[in-house]
């Protein structure tokens, strides 16, 4: 998933658009999220580190990955088309 370029993410997990001016409040594992996405890492990628993080079978992990990329996508926080 590639995100909008210029988002900022505040250590605290406040995320803003400064291109629609639209401010959205993390949660810490939504910011860890983030963060692997924008350093470029893959939604597999993230799978193997939360599961090796965060005492969690990997069905639910996918489930709430899966939410948190919808919420994204959702947001307009993303580069991707919508289909």
């Amino acid at each position: 998933m590639k995100l909008k370029e210029n988002l900022a993410l505040s250590k605290s997990g406040f995320l803003f658009d400064p291109q629609t001016g639209e401010s959205f409040n993390l949660n810490p594992t939504g910011r860890v999220i983030f963060e692997m996405l924008s350093a470029g890492k893959s939604e597999s990628e993230i799978m193997e580190i939360l599961s090796e993080t965060y005492d969690i079978d990997a069905a639910r992990l996918q489930r709430h990955l899966d939410d948190f990329l919808m919420m994204l996508r959702r947001f307009n926080l993303t580069d991707e088309e919508e289909s």
